[in-house]
């Protein structure tokens, strides 16, 4: 069987150079459909079963994050359910991954992707619980279904705690969190959870951009938008993702927010917060902090030593989702950023950071959640 390198399926993406030779594969990462931003891959290799492998990605040093693959691993399955990490170096313009298949069949991607057939039975799942309701906030740029899950009975009285995720689609560990953090707020045996349903109601959108998910984009939807960058002023053209969710907001409030991305450079579980706004208050940054530190206590994998640091205020700060929200809702709302690479407080050479280790964290964040929520007057 000769070579054959593919990435036709749901978040494929590859460009091939040459792949006539297993120890000689050149690839190119391919942009964002819409937009100058390469960094993800996600692609199929056959006929290399016990050959060692050279996979090299030319492009890598003119990435949209090349610092993402200092002290990287790349990740690979052979059935797209277990996945592992394999010896990757850089050498500051090509990355090579190095790798001989066990079968015939082997997929490599950036991280652990989240498929859209999957997005869909975590949604169905859910609103099999008598305490969700599923809605239909409208149509994204290529006409697919954005929904929300909302999770409680609405009551005056309730808090109103919302959860988007994957804003930028590539940042697939946002979902798996969303996964794991549904999974247990709906659990009848999680204390926690049977808590959260009784004091609040949760607005969740697990996938805030179908599109670049199933196009295979990193940062950006079907328009070429970079979500994270629309909230000021968002358009149903280009960008009705973020208008839609915003004006759900509007119409529901936000006692309290979190926004969940992944950061390609940093290995670390940290937040980033709304402090650079004029506007922040004491209270606000009390609540930021008891946040922090209650979640620190709920899960070791996340800490507040490694982060983005002081970030100062600019034109840009309100396009942005959770300053945005602070700012409109005087609310606590927070960037919850999870790795690509590995959690250097406590690594995993096998696997790295991976999609159940960003579930079980989902898992942990009820703790924190609930306390906050039981600060807010």
């Amino acid at each position: 069987m000769s070579l054959k390198i593919s990435s036709q399926f749901d978040a494929g993406a590859i460009d091939i150079v040459n792949a006539t030779s297993a120890n000689a594969i050149d690839l190119n990462i391919r942009k964002d459909s819409h937009a100058d931003i390469t960094q993800w891959f996600y692609f199929r290799l056959q006929g290399a079963q016990g050959e060692p492998c050279t996979i090299r990605l030319l492009n890598a040093g003119q990435s949209a994050y090349p610092k993402g693959w200092e002290d990287y691993n790349a990740m690979a399955s052979y059935d797209r359910i277990n996945w592992f990490r394999v010896p990757t170096s850089f050498d500051g313009q090509v990355l090579s991954i190095e790798h001989t298949p066990a079968m015939d069949s082997v997929y490599y991607a950036y991280f652990e992707p989240y498929s859209w057939e999957r997005h869909l039975e975590l949604l169905d799942r859910a609103q099999q619980s008598e305490h969700v309701r599923m809605v239909d906030l409208g149509s994204t740029v290529d006409g697919r279904d954005l929904n929300m899950l909302i999770i409680g009975e609405p009551d005056a009285n309730k808090k109103k705690v919302w959860v988007i995720a994957r804003q930028h689609p590539g940042e697939t560990m946002a979902e798996w969190f969303v996964e794991g953090m549904l999974d247990a707020l709906l659990d009848p045996a999680h204390p926690f959870g049977r808590q959260l349903l009784k004091e609040s109601v949760f607005y969740v959108v697990p996938n805030m951009n179908p599109d670049g998910s199933v196009r295979g984009n990193l940062r950006t939807n079907a328009a070429g938008a970079n979500l994270n960058r629309e909230w000021l002023n968002p358009t149903m053209e280009r960008s009705p993702e973020v208008f839609l969710v915003r004006q759900k907001m509007h119409e529901t409030g936000v006692d309290m927010c979190l926004d969940v991305h992944g950061d390609e450079g940093l290995p670390y579980v940290f937040v980033a917060g709304s402090e650079s706004l004029p506007n922040f208050t004491a209270e606000q940054d009390a609540a930021q902090k008891r946040f922090i530190a209650d979640f620190k206590i709920a899960s070791p994998d996340f800490q507040d030593v490694h982060g983005y640091g002081e970030t100062p205020y600019s034109e840009e700060t309100l396009t942005m989702g959770s300053p945005h929200i602070t700012h409109a809702f005087g609310c606590l709302s927070l960037t919850l950023e999870l790795p690509f690479k590995d959690n250097a407080n406590d690594p995993d050479p096998q696997v790295g950071w991976d999609g159940a280790r960003s579930a079980r964290l989902g898992a942990a964040v009820l703790q924190p959640v609930l306390q906050a929520i039981r600060r807010i007057k």
